[in-house]
């Protein structure tokens, strides 16, 4: 049996945004991270936070905080290794994690589900996101099995990027449509805010 818990990714630095935290970042009156949230519960068996410094501004969504364990601000593929690190020692019954970056207000409602069968029916060990054309390695199914050699390769061999682990194990890349809107796209800039708000105007209550 699948069981999939949600990691959503905030341990970034938002240095495009001039610092603070973009999943906290307003966007059509609601922080980001409400919008993440309410499509992603329903897809998964509880979510948790992967954000580093003090874990009280998140308080108010009652979620449980795990910081990275791989110091210096290592990127998402630290993220990862902590939301598997949380799940071992918390939920034994988890299976897999999703993992979604702390800034897409759009995700879609049927991401786990797609990512799961697209996993299953190429025998792959991961699943990734893909739109028109991009793929977005964070968006991803991660196995909890594999907890021991991503850690491995962060901490012995140093590796940082999400594509050079990936590489190591069948990925299956699951392809999501683009139109009316890009699904995973990433709210980095006050201009993507912008630009994001005008979307939320277009696509009303589809949003």
């Amino acid at each position: 049996m699948t069981t999939i818990l949600g990691v959503v990714l905030a341990g970034g630095l938002a240095r495009r945004m001039g610092g603070g935290d973009k999943s906290l970042q307003m966007l059509g009156g609601r922080p980001i991270l409400d919008r993440i949230l309410d499509r992603l519960r329903p897809q998964v068996d509880g979510i948790i936070l992967n954000a580093n410094g003090n874990p009280a501004r998140f308080a108010a969504w009652g979620l449980p905080v795990a910081g990275d364990a791989i110091p210096d601000y290592a990127g998402p593929l630290a993220g990862v290794l902590a939301g598997m690190a949380w799940v071992k020692q918390n939920r034994p019954d988890v299976t897999d994690i999703v993992t979604v970056p702390g800034d897409g207000p759009f995700l879609p409602r049927d991401l786990v589900a797609r990512m799961v069968a697209a996993r299953t029916e190429a025998g792959a060990d991961l699943a990734c996101a893909v739109s028109a054309g991009q793929a977005y390695p964070v968006v991803g199914l991660w196995p909890l099995r594999l907890h021991d050699d991503l850690r491995h390769a962060m901490v012995d061999e140093d590796i940082r990027k999400v594509d050079r682990w990936t590489a190591r194990h069948k990925l299956a890349q699951v392809h999501f449509a683009a139109d009316p809107v890009d699904p995973f796209f990433n709210a980095n800039t006050p201009e993507d805010i912008a630009a994001a708000e005008r979307l939320l105007a277009q696509l009303g209550d589809a949003a």
